[in-house]
């Protein structure tokens, strides 16, 4: 008999196979011309599975849409009350940016003190991880702390605005931290309480990395991180106040 599927013909030699089953491939012919000629023809193709997969296209023009969201509509007195602090702090920005690695200007800085309080919590929050941690915690949590505020307002407030100061003080830390930095090998920054120079956390840091001699290098990279944060903030918060305005303008 010939198989219908590959058309090989049975031999005498095939007698081991049982009848009915084709020796070259293995089919029942029976069962095989039984089949509808659309099963035979057509290969399995399996189902896919239904798995909602978005593209990382959308994710980032979701988290982009996020990020840009403006009230709708906006309230008159509100939206000039964000001008006058965009504008604020806008200039109080340039002050630090254009004052450069000055512990005189940036130390005795109210924000300074502002800053202080958050810096010595990260000494006691970092705490159980090790020393070298307990001693970064300080300058860590003063430059993390705006930025877990800036996300509580994107996803907790939807409040845009309010998120792009909270990156302006971000930056502003890092600028805060840096003549701390600079100031590691030679230890003459006055530290609070009247605690000596054996508790000054970038001269200890950089001890223990062996890099005092990098410390310059490290203060410029604070500084310059903390300079580019604030001029991010400065477009962000501007084009939110452009957007707000254009929804002013149809009320």
């Amino acid at each position: 008999m010939k198989c219908p599927k590959c058309g090989y013909l049975r031999q005498d030699q095939d007698s081991h196979v049982m009848e009915g089953v084709c020796p070259q491939c293995g089919i029942a012919y029976c069962k095989w011309i039984e089949k509808p000629v659309s099963a035979q023809e057509q290969p399995f193709v399996p189902e896919p599975e239904n798995y909602s997969i978005e593209p990382v296209e959308h994710w980032l023009k979701r988290a982009l849409n996020r990020l840009l969201e403006v009230p709708e509509p906006v309230d008159s007195p509100a939206f000039w009350g964000r001008v006058a602090l965009f504008v604020a702090f806008f200039i109080w920005g340039w002050s630090f940016i254009l004052g450069g690695i000055d512990w005189r200007s940036i130390g005795g800085s109210f924000l300074h003190n502002v800053n202080l309080p958050f810096h010595e919590f990260g000494h006691v929050l970092f705490r159980p991880f090790g020393r070298f941690m307990t001693i970064l915690g300080g300058s860590l949590f003063q430059v993390l702390m705006p930025l877990g505020l800036m996300l509580a307002f994107i996803i907790q407030r939807r409040d845009t605005f309010a998120a792009s100061i909270m990156l302006w003080w971000s930056g502003q830390n890092f600028i805060d931290v840096s003549p701390y930095i600079a100031d590691a090998p030679h230890r003459a920054i006055p530290l609070i309480r009247g605690l000596s120079e054996a508790y000054h956390d970038w001269g200890n840091l950089l001890s223990m990395t062996k890099s005092l001699h990098r410390a310059g290098m490290y203060a410029g990279v604070s500084f310059g991180i903390g300079v580019a944060l604030m001029l991010l903030s400065f477009c962000w918060g501007g084009y939110l106040l452009y957007r707000q305005h254009r929804n002013l303008n149809r009320l």
